[in-house]
């Protein structure tokens, strides 16, 4: 898409939540709830051996889910599914008293067997098995020994709970695009009365407000290159007439551009926002996408930060990369307070997650001052290190949280 922003990929998943995981956006329920699924999730350790000792070959039959399993004991292993039903099924490894998922195979067909890696911890587990006109069932709760601590299960979410994650995210970004909206009224009639002095201070006020709805991944559309779209790809990059949005008027206001040609551009900016308004609640998604959508999105923002805003590349003049980028970090921030009742019982490095967001949040505000932001190119060698090390650090644990999500079953 000519002028938006790359989707980029999450980066390496911590192996303390899973051995391998399908990153897939929210796209419909059945890929969030079905094929969206991880296989073998669970391990803890990069160095998790897929090794057949006796005893761990587990049978799903047409009458049994989860046989054959012998004296199991904690720590990372590998068990091999093997099914001798006539049709494919899933099988997942779950606690029988809360339904958390510790590990799951997909469509292991008939008469094939595949590897469930898993960091077992002491507690009780079963299988669980469904498919094609098998009926589905829990097979026998068995218990392993001792006080180790295993993988996280992914506890699923009600969809009430749902629900009021969704009302909550649509209830910030509205209350976010009606000061949008403001704003970008206020910054059109400063342009088009000439006072480009006073339009500089409200454009980036109006383009921090902006960031800090936490738009990534199509959040708004068409409208996201509408309003904040790069030139990359536009045949003559910012001197292209479908060049809009905050960084064409960036690029005007910070390049000497009279009133005259940047008033259209700011009359556009404020009726796309205006219009953003009003197409907002058609965009709402179910419950179950809209928080496999927010938890994306913690990910995606900070990640769209570093690579576009840190690095200086979205600097059409002003110097305000770094500025940006702590607007990420408050979208960050907004996002992780919705979704925090459920990350406390589902992701045991949100401690650390927060620790490390202060730390990159600290480092980026150390850069404005009563002159304004340091343009991020005029950034030391140490000061970019300190700032990349800390971002990627922040990426690693909140890549996590999309993960999490996927793999959330919905309960009646």
């Amino acid at each position: 898409m000519l002028g938006g922003r790359a989707r980029s990929r999450v980066v390496r998943l911590p192996t303390s939540l899973f051995a391998s995981a399908r990153r897939t956006p929210a796209i419909t329920v059945a890929v969030l709830l079905a094929v969206g699924l991880l296989s073998g999730c669970g391990a803890s350790s990069a160095a998790l051996h897929s090794v057949t000792p006796a005893g761990s070959v587990v049978t799903v039959s047409g009458t049994k889910c989860g046989a054959g399993l012998q004296h199991p004991a904690p720590g990372p292993q590998t068990w091999q599914i093997h099914n001798v039903w006539s049709g494919a099924v899933e099988v997942s490894l779950v606690g029988p008293n809360n339904g958390a998922i510790y590990a799951r195979l997909e469509n292991i067909g008939p008469g094939t067997t595949q590897p469930m890696q898993v960091d077992l911890g002491s507690g009780a587990y079963a299988f669980e098995c469904s498919g094609i006109n098998y009926a589905d069932r829990v097979g026998g709760t068995f218990q392993v020994p001792g006080h180790v601590r295993g993988g996280v299960g992914i506890v699923p979410v009600s969809y009430t709970t749902m629900i009021t994650v969704a009302g909550e995210s649509r209830a910030y970004v509205m209350s976010g695009l009606k000061t949008e909206a403001q704003q970008t009224a206020t910054l059109a009639e400063q342009i088009k009365s000439g006072d480009l002095s006073a339009a500089r201070g409200t454009w980036l006020a109006a383009h921090l407000t902006w960031e800090k709805l936490g738009s990534a991944y199509g959040m708004f559309g068409s409208y996201d290159d509408e309003i904040d779209g790069f030139p990359f790809g536009l045949p003559g990059g910012a001197a292209n007439p479908g060049f809009a949005g905050f960084y064409r008027l960036e690029y005007g206001l910070w390049h000497g551009q009279p009133a005259g040609q940047l008033t259209g551009p700011a009359n556009e900016l404020e009726l796309d926002a205006r219009s953003l308004i009003t197409a907002y609640p058609g965009m709402a998604l179910p419950p179950p996408q809209a928080l496999g959508d927010l938890a994306l999105r913690t990910h995606e923002v900070l990640e769209n930060a570093m690579r576009f805003q840190i690095s200086g590349q979205a600097d059409f003049g002003s110097g305000t990369t770094l500025a940006t980028a702590a607007a990420g970090i408050d979208a960050t921030r907004a996002q992780l307070k919705i979704l925090q009742p459920l990350l406390v019982t589902r992701d045991r490095d949100l401690p650390e997650l927060y620790s490390w967001l202060d730390r990159l949040q600290s480092l980026i505000n150390a850069e404005h001052n009563n002159r304004g932001w340091t343009p991020a190119s005029h950034l030391s060698v140490t000061q970019r290190e300190e700032i990349d090390a800390a971002a990627g650090q922040t990426l690693e644990l909140l890549s996590a949280i999309p993960v999490i999500f996927e793999a959330e079953r919905l309960i009646p």
